[in-house]
């Protein structure tokens, strides 16, 4: 995709901050430190534009990036990180389940997980949530520049095998270094928009 115009358009924590234009949106979601600004970035072609950070579990909000004003990638709180509160992780679960459920601009999600290890229990808990909701769902193994090519067939396995993908939801293997995956990445959003 060819990006023309880009801009993180705002940040929220309930639906009354949410953006009124009705654009469609994507989230992205994942644990803290699986490499959700590194996607964005990455699909965007910027460095810098989301804000990656050595400090897992620093987004508190969902971050709303705007292309082309034409549809929003939504950079959803992480979870599973355990230095953040229980009562921060409650909000968070309060707020990440409001937008899920009942934002009409949603088109789908992109659950990230780490492609060199199998998905953990948070992983498999969000999957089961979003399939629950019939919410369209591409996972993404990413990180996956660390994993000898002769490994990628079991990262698939062990994604498809511990997450029990419907047949409905695809697998992506991706790497913000080598930026492979991220044709594959944009032709699943384009397709949900």
């Amino acid at each position: 995709m060819q990006i023309k115009t880009l801009k993180m358009d705002l940040s929220a924590v309930s639906a009354t901050q949410y953006p009124t234009e009705g654009y469609p949106e994507i989230a992205l979601l994942g644990r803290s430190n699986v490499g959700k600004s590194s996607l964005i970035n990455t699909l965007v072609q910027r460095k810098k534009f989301a804000r990656t950070s050595s400090t897992p579990g620093k987004t508190r909000t969902l971050n709303f990036y705007q292309i082309n004003e034409a549809f929003y990638l939504v950079d959803v709180p992480g979870y599973g990180y355990a230095k953040v509160s229980k009562k921060q992780r409650a909000e968070f679960g309060v707020m990440i389940e409001e937008y899920l459920t009942t934002r009409q601009p949603l088109k789908g999600v992109i659950i990230l997980v780490d492609g060199r290890r199998a998905p953990t229990a948070d992983d498999i808990s969000m999957y089961q949530f979003v399939s629950y909701y019939h919410l369209p769902t591409l996972v993404v193994a990413t990180k996956m520049d660390k994993v000898k090519g002769n490994q990628w067939n079991k990262t698939i396995s062990a994604v498809n095998k511990t997450l029990n993908l419907n047949q409905t939801d695809q697998l992506q293997l991706f790497s913000s270094q080598t930026k492979s995956g991220q044709a594959e990445v944009w032709q699943w959003i384009e397709n949900q928009i």
